[in-house]
């Protein structure tokens, strides 16, 4: 648990920790970004809690199953653990307003944000937001905290939308853990 008056880092998963494919289902097919892992590793050693948070709208397209995301999840923390780095916790929006209506868990919801901040007893106000599109960094102008827009997956997709809302951007994950983790005496 973080200490009082501490925030968590949200991260988007898919173009923002591994490559997105689109709508991945399947586990043999993750691949971490260049520098992911190690970036989370520096998160977890500075005591910050580290939730990924992602819309999965293949399940509700029927794409894929709840259990195909669950394996990829799996894999991911594998794979993340090989490297020496672990996500705190992952919580996904299965809908998708066109196949399931509208919700209050998909991004730039902020459902699944504040889910996250009670069980971890952290304030959104002092937590990041990283992602690679609009949608993943939306949150933090609503709740309060920072967002960061990255450059990798759909983040160039999304810089003009990134750069009018106010959203700093950076090349990557260990670029946007450099700036949560400030300067280094």
């Amino acid at each position: 648990m973080a200490e009082a008056g501490h925030g968590a880092v949200f991260l988007d998963r898919d173009g923002t920790i591994i490559e997105d494919p689109g709508y991945l289902h399947q586990p043999e097919a993750v691949r971490l970004l260049p520098g992911a892992a190690g970036a989370i590793q520096r998160l977890n050693q500075a005591g910050w809690p580290v939730v990924v948070i992602s819309n999965q709208s293949g399940i509700a397209r029927r794409l894929y199953p709840e259990a195909d995301y669950h394996r990829v999840q799996a894999r991911l923390e594998e794979l993340l653990g090989i490297e020496g780095a672990r996500i705190d916790a992952a919580l996904f929006c299965p809908h998708h307003p066109d196949f399931t209506g509208p919700c209050d868990c998909r991004k730039p919801g902020t459902r699944l944000f504040l889910e996250a901040a009670q069980r971890f007893q952290v304030e959104p106000v002092r937590s990041w937001f990283v992602g690679d599109q609009a949608s993943d960094v939306a949150p933090a102008a609503a709740l309060g905290g920072r967002g960061l827009l990255v450059l990798t997956g759909k983040g160039l997709a999304n810089r003009v939308q990134a750069v009018a809302a106010g959203v700093r951007i950076v090349t990557d994950l260990a670029a946007a853990v450099d700036v949560i983790l400030g300067p280094v005496a």
